[in-house]
């Protein structure tokens, strides 16, 4: 996480552009969006009748900062879309903060054994001159699809904190997709478009299938969680890591609201 936010902070801004800010906020909550491929842990077959969920929000307190609009006349493509874009940063709506991921952090055996719920990759689109969604996350060995809908050449590199091989390719204006499998658990990987410099996006990567993205009200929900007791943790791009503990009980729905503010 250091070596993160100490990459977000050299970027800084220049003139207009807000660097490692561009993206679009998810639709939606993602709901145990996890991929697994063939995963060291060996899969448990989760009782349905042990099974509960977890929901909640999070709130930003106090004013956010503005979101900024980001320049992109460097490339005639870009400002030909019609698309305005801005800043990504603090996406707030109705105190709800949108792009933060959560996390199980550790919890029951029952858990840290669970399978996969999907083999679908997560797709993260370059549309608009900006990553869709900003914020994505998929379980360890999983799939990220990258798109590309925009008529102009665009760059996929992640920035990887631990031992996971990094990604840098070019592609073409509307190209073939890259399909990329990711092995190793990260928190907020920075993916950036060395062509568009305000292009970054954050990949997550989790040991487990149980994980989410709030959406652009600040919610999200994590469904088939085995009973037990959990750490659960909530983190933001730039307002860092917050961690609950909360208890699942068969066949009800565990709280879990976390807040944040400008430090």
């Amino acid at each position: 996480m250091k070596r993160m936010y100490e990459w977000m902070a050299a970027v800084g801004l220049s003139g207009a552009m807000v660097l490692g800010l561009a993206g679009c906020k998810p639709s939606g909550a993602i709901k145990q969006g996890a991929v697994l491929g063939n995963g060291t842990k060996a899969a448990e077959v989760l009782d349905p009748e042990t099974l509960g969920s977890l929901s909640g929000k999070v709130r930003f307190e106090g004013k956010p900062p503005a979101r900024v609009r980001i320049d992109m006349s460097q490339d005639p493509a870009c400002v030909g879309t019609g698309q305005e874009n801005y800043s990504e940063q603090y996406v707030v709506h109705q105190g709800g903060l949108a792009n933060v991921y959560i996390y199980m952090k550790s919890g029951p055996a029952a858990a840290l054994a669970a399978p996969p719920t999907t083999n679908k990759p997560v797709v993260m689109d370059q549309k608009g001159c900006q990553y869709a969604p900003h914020v994505v996350a998929v379980m360890r060995s999983g799939m990220v699809e990258f798109r590309s809908s925009d008529a102009t050449m665009h760059n996929i590199h992640t920035l990887p904190e631990g031992d996971s091989r990094q990604v840098n390719v070019t592609q073409r204006p509307k190209g073939t997709p890259e399909v990329v499998r990711l092995q190793q658990p990260e928190v907020m990987m920075p993916v950036r478009c060395d062509l568009h410099p305000w292009m970054t996006g954050f990949i997550n990567v989790s040991d487990t299938p149980f994980f989410a993205v709030t959406d652009e009200d600040g919610q999200f929900e994590i469904e088939g969680l085995p009973e037990g007791t959990y750490v659960f943790g909530a983190v933001h791009e730039r307002l860092g890591e917050q961690t609950l503990t909360v208890t699942i009980e068969p066949h009800e729905t565990g709280k879990a609201d976390f807040r944040f503010g400008m430090k």
